[in-house]
């Protein structure tokens, strides 16, 4: 692996790179040294894992690895991304480029072209068609993977890893990452099981980051200007200010008190903390008047932002010309066009309207997809000036901003108010500057009295964001792996993740050798196949026999017992190879050369599984503790040569992705769901899909549908309890209960129920409700695929019952 600084002297030494060259000549910008480096190690035929800021242009290394791909007649290109979002959006942007035609999608709920040389998709969609050896990777020479460092995720995680394990070696992998302080270290890992990987980091944003701290009405500079980039030293100016306002505000509270009654003292009403904090719509007026839109507010709860746009509404402020308006609505009108007329007023459509046309949004995940999506768009077009958002516009979306405004450093983390990381502070400031349009990008940080400009500073200079694996074998994953390749190399498989990696790195490479070695073996089986019989049967006698003789002629002290012991098998191995249907073979001789090669190989794979044993083996051994619990349940069995094999339930579960693979793969097989119309599956696939937010319960079961659905209802938690006890005996987490908190509404959209009853009875924002709607009917399109004759049935009538209004509703 090399530094870019090294890969660009071992091209000015003399490699030429024509490809690189040319594709550099098309694109808007100059390529920076670090997108010069990455897509000259592509074109030098390695795969990359590319670490840089947000914002520094990662893509455009994956735009080559496409490019490349379509300058054949044959190679196909996959693009993965961890959300919809950010798929759709790379979608829109293949086919300006490359052209309908050529260019598909790929999303779970989606399926446009999947036939293309370009396919766009979610990387989950990429692990199943792994898993089923889909004729689609026929061709496939390159896979990007955007926002790979999502591989820590704790929930979607392990995809990313099963991804990269489970490619095809001829694939190139192209990683694309946030600045990580371990990318070496995972760039070893992605070298290790993919082989001849470039790691390539930049920590240089194309647009540099202006740091301001928001003190009474002035944006004071966060560093001083007067030290060097490096030393990162706190403005003294603003040190000297915050020690003033400190001593005032102690005055202030001071002087506030009075002796009370008694002798007690009281105090007077005001808030010292926000004294010297400006209100919004004076910090929006501020940055208009310095030319520092438009400008991302984030707040860290959806309801913040919702307030704080309502705020920016009563304060009369309008950023936008009538030209602006009007085109404002134009978008709106287009991109809400298929949502029915009778939910607008439910989802608040004309407030949000006359927001945008002031040129102020909210963007948070509780928001429809659809009034996401245009708020996006609009501020792509600089059309809406100011957006409130949570932290999860940071991840990946194409949003930049010139400003980004952080009201606070701190946000509840479901538990209690904790410090954002340096890792959240540079994604989130991240999108501060944007290329081509910006000379700098600035970060805005308000001032309040528990502000330490010192701490601050250590923030925003830090960069230690490590990646760590949130690799686990599920029951899933488990069924695949015997399946394609047995219990035995499917443990040398899992010992190749990130996680084993970490946890004992050289496991990895013995691992990788092992699975190198395994497929020489196979090629030496076949070599040496005889049509007389079993060659590999044939010449373990002969490597016995030679052993044994070899042993009688060196050990000739040996006890008179040991030795006619020995003597006597001596014989009968040289009857039994005399005996042999492969002895009187004319080839026997270029076979047996084989077959030495073959022994010989074999010792050294026997010595490295050993080693591999006496390892920390922790992945292998919850794989262990999986597949037992699959034995148990009578999903994998071991057959009469002592091999695991998946059974027919086994299979079944092949196609069943998610939490609750075991769990929906028993229901299916005991027959819970068989009574059930299709609004009661609906209902029952939501319980097995929701999770409640921290805090907050299960959900109760008055206003549930009765009858048929409460007895399946029972009989699956019954289930759940029972597989988590068995879970537990094993050794493994469990779960958590099926959660009924959305159940009752479900059931009632899927009868057909107007929006604003269905809204009420979630107590969900209408973006959550569509959430977990279409995570329902994910699991609903698997039932009906893998369940038995009418419940297979239901289970799309239930897909296509749920599946309407705005819920239905693509940006596409």
């Amino acid at each position: 692996m090399s530094s870019p600084s090294e890969i660009s002297a071992g091209a000015a030494a003399g490699r030429p790179h024509p490809l690189t060259r040319s594709f550099a000549a098309l694109q808007r910008f100059a390529l920076d040294p670090f997108q010069i480096a990455a897509c000259e190690a592509l074109e030098d035929g390695h795969g990359v894992l590319v670490a840089a800021p947000t914002g520094a242009g990662k893509t455009i290394v994956g735009e080559f690895a496409i490019h490349l791909a379509m300058l054949t007649s044959r190679d196909k290109a996959f693009y993965t991304t961890p959300m919809k979002a950010l798929s759709n959006q790379k979608f829109r942007e293949l086919q300006d480029v490359y052209g309908a035609d050529n260019v598909g999608l790929l999303t779970g709920d989606t399926n446009i072209n999947a036939g293309a040389r370009i396919v766009v998709m979610t990387t989950e969609v990429l692990r199943n068609m792994l898993y089923a050896d889909s004729p689609a990777l026929q061709d496939l020479r390159y896979v990007v993977m955007d926002e790979v460092h999502y591989l820590a995720d704790r929930f979607r995680g392990a995809v990313w890893e099963e991804v990269i394990i489970h490619l095809p070696t001829e694939v190139k992998v192209v990683a694309l990452s946030a600045t990580v302080s371990n990318a070496e270290e995972f760039g070893d890992w992605l070298d290790t099981v993919r082989g001849d990987t470039e790691v390539i980091v930049s920590e240089i944003r194309p647009v540099p980051l202006e740091q301001h701290v928001l003190f009474r009405g002035d944006l004071i500079p966060l560093f001083d200007e007067r030290s060097s980039a490096a030393a990162h030293e706190v403005n003294r100016e603003l040190l000297r200010q915050g020690r003033s306002a400190l001593y005032e505000n102690n005055r202030r509270t001071q002087h506030g008190k009075s002796q009370g009654r008694r002798g007690k003292p009281t105090y007077q009403r005001h808030s010292t903390a926000r004294a010297d904090r400006l209100d919004r719509s004076d910090v929006i007026r501020l940055l208009e008047r310095d030319s520092l839109l438009p400008a991302i507010f984030f707040i860290f709860s959806r309801v913040g932002c919702d307030a704080a746009v309502a705020q920016t509404r009563r304060s009369g402020i309008r950023l936008t010309t009538g030209e602006e308006r009007a085109e404002i609505r134009r978008v709106v009108e287009a991109r809400t066009r298929s949502l029915p007329d009778e939910d607008l007023g439910v989802l608040g459509y004309f407030e949000w309207l006359n927001d945008l046309e002031r040129g102020v949004a909210a963007h948070h995940a509780g928001m429809l997809p659809a009034f996401k999506e245009t708020v996006e768009e609009l501020f792509q077009r600089k059309l809406v000036k100011v957006v409130f958002a949570t932290e999860t516009l940071a991840l990946g979306i194409n949003m930049p901003a010139r400003t980004v405004v952080l009201e606070k450093l701190e946000k509840f983390n479901g538990e209690a108010r904790v410090a954002i990381t340096s890792g959240e502070y540079t994604q989130l400031t991240g999108r501060a500057g944007r290329r081509g349009i910006d000379v700098e990008g600035h970060a805005v940080i308000q001032w309040n009295d528990a502000l330490d400009p010192q701490s601050v500073a250590a923030l925003a200079s830090r960069r230690t964001y490590p990646l760590n694996s949130s690799f686990r074998p599920t029951y899933n994953m488990a069924v695949n792996l015997i399946d394609q390749f047995g219990r035995g190399r499917a443990r040398e498989i899992l010992e190749s993740s990130f996680a084993q990696f970490q946890a004992d790195r050289s496991v990895v490479g013995v691992a990788a050798k092992v699975r190198e070695a395994e497929e020489s073996l196979a090629g030496y089986r076949s070599a040496m196949t005889c049509d007389r019989g079993d060659f590999l049967q044939y010449s373990s006698i002969r490597r016995e026999l030679s052993d044994l003789e070899k042993q009688n002629r060196a050990d000739v002290t040996a006890p008179r017992g040991k030795r006619e012991k020995r003597l006597k098998r001596i014989a009968s191995l040289r009857t039994a190879m005399q005996r042999h249907a492969c002895n009187s073979c004319p080839d026997r001789e270029a076979h047996a050369r084989w077959a030495e090669r073959y022994w010989k190989l074999k010792r050294d794979v026997d010595r490295m599984r050993k080693q591999i044993a006496t390892r920390t083996g922790t992945v292998a051994r919850v794989f262990d503790r999986v597949v037992d619990v699959l034995e148990i349940m009578d999903y994998v069995r071991t057959d009469d040569d002592g091999q695991a094999v998946i059974t027919d339930a086994g299979a079944r579960m092949q196609r069943i992705y998610g939490e609750r693979d075991l769990l929906v793969a028993e229901c299916l097989r005991t027959g819970l769901w068989r009574n059930l119309d299709a609004p009661s599956l609906a209902a029952l696939a939501s319980t097995l899909v929701y999770e409640p937010r921290r805090g907050e319960e299960g959900g109760s079961e008055r206003g549930l549908p009765r009858g048929a659905f409460r007895i399946a209802l029972t009989e699956t938690q019954k289930l759940w309890a029972e597989l988590d006890d068995l879970e537990r005996d094993h050794q493994l987490p469990g779960s958590e209960p099926p959660a009924t908190g959305i159940a009752q509404a479900m059931h009632s959209w899927a009868r057909g129920a107007l929006l604003d009853r269905v809204l009420d009875e979630a107590d969900l924002a209408a973006g959550d409700f569509v959430r977990w709607t279409k995570q329902t009917i994910d699991l609903l399109d698997q039932i009906g695929m893998v369940a038995d004759g009418e419940l297979a049935t239901t289970a799309r009538r239930a897909l296509d019952a749920i599946r309407r209004g705005i819920v239905a509703y693509t940006g596409l």
